[in-house]
């Protein structure tokens, strides 16, 4: 039996996947593992129980990592589960971003006291919301991840011209790419080039500020931004002060601050990227079977703070050993292994970073001895 800790509410179709091995909850005692959205666990004291962590979600900025890693606690995320809805909503906000469509319902909303009138009214006074269209005007991805790809093979079908930026595209995402969006050989080439820019890139502190003074300085005049990403990911001020100079014809973004509401030219959206049934289904989904799969197998998907592992059981006991990744232990491993008379069937060993991991299948049950020596975080038996 595994008991899973919930700390928000979780789509019931993605909870049902536990099965009748879990019991799941957030009133549960000593979990093996936490399944969460939104909630911030960085004032959270974690109990040492928990062996993993998923957020049903790709952002992990709520969860504590380095304290997770120390610990030995994997923690995943749901990368792509979200994909679709993201990028409906950036089309929407590029649509909007152009056709002042958001300008023009505010105003037709103040039109009830024509009564009778309302229609020569919006015709008369519809010409102060007139914008371009998108067709043929060329359109900037950064971040080719599965949200940038689909928002590339979108606008693409919209007629846009779509130039992609993403000096690490994994071999998945450029085989989803349309081969009618061209490749950027920098962010500088997007930024001096595109009428429309959207940003699709996680935030840390390389990407932190991408769009600032300097970088907004080299862009097309009544460049058109957009950031369904990350707020940090736009300085603020700079991109305030470039909206009122009419710099960026228009900023749309998913994560507003205090002092984008209610500007003129400034689209704020309530961080609505990933709400929708499906999204929280599918994210709810994946993470729980992330999770099932960690527990019940070791083998561990999508991790955002230890390396991907994954091995077919070949036996009926197995041994997951999170250690430090530095000289030597998988040579202590098996010498560990061959002082107990145990055979390794099959082994596998993976490092990301300062930490690493490692998988043994056994030929024989060895009881509850676990494997302790400098450098292991953790060591757990699975039968």
């Amino acid at each position: 039996m595994y008991n899973i800790k919930t700390l928000n509410k979780i789509s019931p179709i993605g909870m049902d996947k536990f099965g009748a091995n879990y019991t799941c909850g957030d009133e549960v005692e000593n979990p093996d593992a936490i399944i969460l959205r939104s909630f911030n666990m960085h004032d959270m004291d974690i109990p040492k129980s928990v062996k993993a962590v998923a957020r049903a979600g790709a952002g992990v900025n709520n969860i504590p990592l380095e304290k997770c890693s120390e610990a030995g606690i994997v923690v995943f995320n749901t990368p792509g589960a979200n994909a679709n809805a993201v990028k409906e909503l950036v089309i929407a906000g590029l649509l909007m971003s152009s056709r002042k469509i958001t300008d023009g319902i505010k105003w037709a909303n103040t039109l009830q006291s024509e009564g009778d009138n309302v229609a020569k009214a919006v015709e008369k006074g519809k010409s102060q919301f007139v914008g371009p269209e998108v067709m043929g005007k060329k359109l900037g991805v950064i971040g080719l991840g599965a949200i940038g790809v689909m928002v590339c093979n979108a606008a693409q079908g919209l007629g846009m011209d779509v130039v992609g930026y993403d000096p690490y595209i994994s071999v998945d995402a450029a085989w989803g790419l349309s081969r009618a969006v061209h490749k950027a050989t920098s962010m500088k080439e997007i930024f001096e080039q595109c009428d429309y820019i959207t940003i699709h890139v996680p935030l840390n502190d390389e990407t932190k500020d991408t769009v600032n003074t300097e970088t907004i300085a080299t862009m097309k005049d009544g460049v058109r931004i957009l950031n369904f990403a990350r707020g940090g990911l736009v300085n603020s001020e700079a991109i305030i002060k470039a909206v009122n100079e009419g710099k960026v014809s228009c900023y749309v973004t998913d994560f507003p601050d205090k002092n984008m509401i209610n500007k003129e030219n400034i689209i704020a959206i309530p961080h609505l990227g990933a709400s929708t049934p499906e999204s929280e289904d599918n994210c709810a989904v994946m993470a729980v079977n992330e999770l099932k799969e960690y527990l019940e197998n070791g083998n561990i998907i999508n991790s955002v703070n230890f390396p991907s592992c994954s091995m077919e059981r070949s036996t009926g006991v197995r041994i997951c050993i999170i250690h430090k990744n530095i000289p030597n232990m998988i040579g202590q491993i098996s010498k560990y292994f061959a002082d107990k008379n145990v055979n390794i069937e099959n082994m596998m060993n993976k490092g990301r970073g300062d930490y690493a991991y490692t998988i043994v299948d056994v030929d024989h049950d060895m009881g509850n001895d676990t494997i302790d020596f400098d450098g292991v975080i953790s060591t757990r038996i699975i039968k």
